[in-house]
């Protein structure tokens, strides 16, 4: 299903082949939590701006409208006309990070919802079933995403119940994929792997979920709140013992300047809220660096966003125009410029893989990593 086609130092250049469409890697997933990139883009939309891979939510889409829904409407694609592939996170960073009230223990968490306090319980059974009613290409494990800093004991307990859990969601995946009801027969399993901070704890725990052979592979529990060089310090412990023939995903993840240096160090897949939620404030990322289209020098300024930019906001509207937008609180300055952020990055993602593709990566990580991480006055 992965097929590796280059390699320039750690950086990999692969194909993906699901029952959605084969995904060109490395890759950006645009993140519609509850299958909507927030800005009101459409599925049309993602389409004109290169999407490959839209994200959703398990958590939130259990909550409302409720995956019971969607599995009588056909499924995700379906539900919001998308015939690309999608990939569903489990709902554990949710249930971890939104839930006020939880108690994990070894069959799962009980929790409260976030929307109306009612009491759930999810493990990674109830998870892979929520994830199979959606009938996504990708279903991620169900695992406990660990708060940062935690102690070496709690992080160490945590993450061989990951590996528990992981064994338990691959049997349930394994067992839905084979009823007769089921939308997606061929639904993928990626497993997470977890472990804090701590670099011996997280290469023993993806060598014990290496052993399953499962579709892909992630690393999960960053870009959390610590230090970029943190992260890259655990990628670079993991990245030898991940599988070199399945993908490798960083959840979560992140800056263009986190994507350019987690592809040198050999990451396949990405997503992040980042692009979407910038732009809805006016925080824009250009070939030149960061912009705030909010700023007084763009009162006149009749010039697009980025002029070696091809994005639906680019080409027809100037830097005044949509600055006036957010002014006037008018939606679309932030629609169109939620379409040029993800435009952008996946913009960014196609370089990447032309780069690789011509042997230049290295050229190309040198030149843009000096320049996208940084403010622009340009």
């Amino acid at each position: 299903m992965f097929k590796l086609l280059k390699t320039e130092g750690k950086a990999r250049r692969g194909e993906f082949e699901t029952v959605h469409g084969t995904i060109q890697t490395p890759v950006f997933m645009n993140v519609g939590t509850s299958a909507a990139v927030k800005g009101g883009i459409s599925t049309t939309d993602l389409k004109e701006i290169n999407c490959q891979v839209e994200l959703s939510n398990t958590y939130h889409l259990h909550i409302r409208p409720g995956d019971d829904l969607i599995y009588k409407l056909g499924g995700i694609h379906k539900f919001f006309n998308w015939d690309r592939p999608v990939l569903t996170d489990s709902g554990g960073f949710q249930v971890f990070s939104l839930a006020k009230l939880r108690k994990i223990t070894e069959e799962g968490v009980h929790f409260s919802s976030h929307m109306d306090g009612k009491r759930i319980f999810m493990g990674p059974e109830e998870s892979m079933r929520i994830q199979s009613h959606l009938a996504s290409t990708i279903a991620m494990a169900f695992d406990e995403c660990v708060e940062n800093p935690t102690t070496y004991k709690y992080a160490k307990m945590s993450s061989e119940r990951t590996v528990r859990w992981l064994y338990r969601c691959k049997a349930e995946m394994d067992r839905l994929n084979s009823l007769p009801g089921t939308i997606n027969k061929k639904q993928m399993l990626f497993g997470i792997n977890q472990g804090s901070t701590f670099a011996d704890l997280r290469v023993e725990n993806m060598k014990e979920i290496a052993k399953l052979d499962l579709d892909g592979y992630a690393i999960g529990g960053l870009a959390v709140g610590e230090e970029a060089s943190e992260m890259y310090r655990i990628i670079e412990a993991v990245e030898p013992h991940m599988p070199v023939d399945k993908p490798r995903y960083l959840m979560g993840v992140g800056t263009p300047l986190n994507i350019l240096e987690a592809v040198h160090r050999g990451v396949d897949f990405f997503d992040c809220v980042m692009p979407s939620r910038n732009a809805r404030h006016g925080n824009l990322f250009t070939w030149h660096g960061k912009m705030n289209i909010n700023n007084e020098r763009f009162f006149e300024d009749s010039r697009p966003i980025d002029e070696n930019c091809n994005c639906p906001a680019c080409r027809d509207y100037s830097r005044a125009y949509i600055r006036h937008l957010f002014k006037a609180r008018e939606l679309l300055g932030m629609r169109l410029c939620v379409l040029h952020n993800l435009y952008f990055y996946n913009e960014l993602m196609q370089k990447i893989r032309d780069a690789l593709d011509e042997g230049r990566y290295e050229e190309f990580y040198e030149k843009y990593s000096k320049i996208l991480d940084k403010r622009t006055d340009n």
